[in-house]
């Protein structure tokens, strides 16, 4: 029954999986890096293409020189979940957010490679700050406003429509805590 619940779950996340947006990331990383890659969206390549994090790596030394400093170009487990690891650290660095990034394990071990796609998209809006193509919608600019004390001050008398109103109602039905024999 353990299996199964395991397969049902690893298709569940897998079903998340957008061939299309996979693709764009790949098309992207192709266009920062320079890298003669192959974009095509689908699971399996877009696995082949990242597993042992060099592209990661590459991608991220394009972004911004000497992000990461030392490259594992080892087909070994360690080595290549080194390179996923620093590409991570540098996502985080580069500005995306900790709920947008993913587990090394999640392009390692192909549990989630949605999370991988996310984390892509997030960091292909943040490039546009490093001079670098972005893809993706366009992040949102900060808007703050300032009041004055006169503002700040009436807006404290208004009695907010959130409050509601209770139009006569009363809570002489309730008995929560009463006994049932009365």
């Amino acid at each position: 029954m353990r299996l199964n619940f395991v397969f049902a779950n690893d298709q569940l996340i897998n079903s998340k999986y957008s061939e299309e947006l996979a693709a764009e990331c790949l098309e992207w990383i192709k266009e920062v890096t320079g890298e003669p890659i192959n974009t095509s969206g689908e699971m399996d390549n877009f696995y082949e293409v990242l597993k042992d994090g060099v592209l990661l790596c590459n991608l991220s030394n394009a972004i911004e020189t000497g992000s990461v400093k030392k490259i594992n170009t080892s087909k070994m487990a360690f080595k290549c979940m080194e390179n996923i690891s620093a590409f991570l650290e540098c996502a985080k660095k580069f500005g995306v957010p900790p709920q947008e990034t993913f587990q090394t394990v999640d392009l390692w071990e192909r549990q989630n490679l949605n999370s991988v796609v996310i984390c892509l998209q997030s960091l292909g809006r943040k490039a546009g700050k490093y001079g670098k193509p972005s893809i993706g919608p366009k992040e949102a600019d900060k808007n703050e406003r300032q009041f004055s004390d006169e503002q700040l001050r009436a807006g404290q008398t208004v009695i907010s429509l959130q409050y509601g109103s209770n139009k006569g109602a009363t809570q002489s039905g309730i008995n929560f805590g009463n006994t049932r024999h009365m």
